[in-house]
């Protein structure tokens, strides 16, 4: 297992150790690409989450926009530990399965409910 490292961008690093093979910050997993803001809406026991954040799409025939949503699966490392509805930092990484193709860098904070 790893010290942790500087994964290129400025997060808080965790407070805990982990010793799982897709956490950026305690293994190889080289993070680079696309990085998005969204909330936790669902949570696996197999460490994956599914991140959703709000978006405006453009309708020309009405001049009009409306609200849409983009939902990704995403890695949730031990050692972040994101539970539903925190508001979570994601970045892109190499596929870890055939729909996880991102992993949380960072836990934001929560929205109590």
């Amino acid at each position: 297992m790893k010290n942790n490292v500087n994964i290129g961008i400025e997060v808080s690093l965790p407070k805990q150790a982990c010793a799982d093979k897709h956490c950026p910050f305690h293994s190889g997993l080289k993070i680079r690409g696309r990085t998005f803001n969204g909330t936790i809406i669902k949570k696996d026991t197999h460490k994956t989450a599914v991140v959703e954040w709000p978006r405006l799409f453009y309708l020309p025939k009405y001049e009009r926009y409306e609200k849409r949503r983009t939902r990704v699966k995403v890695h949730n490392p031990p050692c972040i530990n994101a539970d539903i509805n925190d508001k979570v930092t994601i970045m892109e990484c190499r596929p870890i399965s055939k729909t996880k193709k991102f992993v949380i860098i960072e836990k934001n904070e929560s929205i109590k409910s």
